[in-house]
């Protein structure tokens, strides 16, 4: 798929300078202090690899795996590289489409879904994230071999707002980025995996404008609708807490709502990867925080605060479209099931489930973890 039919669907030069327009400048450092933030996160990211490795039992192959520390625009830069690799299955979906469309559709299809407009909505989202991503480890980039991107600005203002020290707070960061890094170069397959899914869900979609605009205005109608959300008569604490309400659950964004059937169902695929994932980060993170980190205790508590704080702002809406209260739910539900996992059949035997696509969890596994343990022959370890 070459660029000029990518930027038919996207205009990425449009995205890129919504993205760094938009994002705002990180706190205030000194030449020093940022130089110096610089070789701490580096520093950090080395030592990080090694208690990874011991505590999860994950061997990464000796590998040059780049660790980029960046600001919000370099951030965006690098994540403008991952939309477009991401993209590409929509990109031919759309190719195929427009194949067996009259012009005349072929032009009202355009101004629905114009270049420019998506590139400006792209770049938005890209913006709104710039400022709160702390790292992330991208598996698509830095030539195929993946990268860990740790934005800088982003870490000093938030550990001067929980007023933690900031070396500790750098190590903690770079534990759970460290955590996926593990996880795509001891598991080679993860990745293709990954893009696989992506491709099964894009598969799904429907294109035709009228049917998407009518279940986007349905999926509106019953957002609107208190009992169309789920568990409205059921206490907080049951949907927190009890199996069949985190399986069960409504549609968590307006993304969700104009899902068919087929979307929802490679969605759940995809997204029961994604929760493992997230889970076993922050499961090791903390498992190795205490060991290494002096207070973690302190940081744990206060970002913890932080994001309970931070929910109420004007902002939650935007969150709540996009889906990131789901993405919490991910980080609680996934580090819920690798504990019961670990305390079942130990981290060798929770460790089989990187043996293949077929022993990873399901939703409903991710739910009951009992229920993973016994379909996948385990050995204690």
């Amino acid at each position: 798929m070459n660029s000029v039919e990518n930027d038919e669907l996207i205009d990425w030069q449009v995205a890129g300078a919504t993205a760094r327009g938009l994002a705002r400048p990180g706190p205030a450092v000194s030449r020093a202090g940022a130089d110096r933030a610089v070789a701490d996160l580096r520093a950090c990211a080395v030592a990080a690899e090694e208690h990874v490795r011991t505590f999860s039992g994950l061997e990464v192959p000796a590998a040059e795996r780049p660790v980029l520390v960046v600001d919000s625009r370099g951030w965006v830069t690098a994540n403008l590289d991952v939309m477009r690799t991401l993209s590409s299955p929509l990109v031919e979906k759309v190719r195929q489409y427009r194949e067996g469309v009259p012009s005349g559709d072929l032009r009202s299809l355009a101004n629905t879904l114009g270049a420019k407009v998506t590139g400006a909505e792209v770049g938005s989202v890209l913006a709104f994230f710039s400022t709160r991503v702390l790292g992330q480890y991208d598996p698509f980039g830095g030539a195929g071999g993946g990268r860990l991107l740790l934005v800088a600005p982003n870490i000093v203002r938030v550990e001067r707002e929980l007023g933690v020290h900031p070396p500790d707070f750098r190590l903690w960061v770079c534990l759970h980025e460290e955590a996926h890094r593990a996880q795509f170069g001891a598991v080679p397959w993860l990745r293709d995996h990954l893009l696989d899914g992506l491709a099964a869900l894009v598969a799904e979609l429907d294109l035709e404008p009228t049917q998407l605009i009518g279940r986007l205005r349905e999926g509106i109608r019953n957002y609107a609708r208190p009992e169309q959300r789920g568990h409205a008569d059921v206490p907080a604490e049951r949907v927190e807490t009890e199996a069949y309400a985190r399986t069960r659950m409504a549609p968590r964004s307006l993304l969700d709502l104009v899902r068919t059937p087929e979307q929802r169902a490679a969605m759940d695929r995809l997204t029961a990867v994604m929760t493992l994932l997230e889970g076993h980060a922050t499961y090791v993170m903390d498992g190795v925080g205490p060991l290494v980190v002096p207070s973690v205790a302190e940081i744990s508590r206060e970002f913890a605060r932080r994001r309970n704080t931070h929910r109420i702002r004007p902002d939650a809406l935007l969150r709540k479209v996009l889906g990131l209260d789901a993405k919490m739910r991910q980080y609680r539900d996934g580090e819920r099931f690798v504990r019961a996992v670990v305390g079942e059949v130990g981290m060798d035997g929770f460790n089989r489930i990187w043996t293949s696509p077929n022993t990873l969890p399901t939703m409903a596994e991710i739910a009951e973890p009992a229920a993973w343990v016994r379909r996948v022959p385990l050995r204690r370890g």
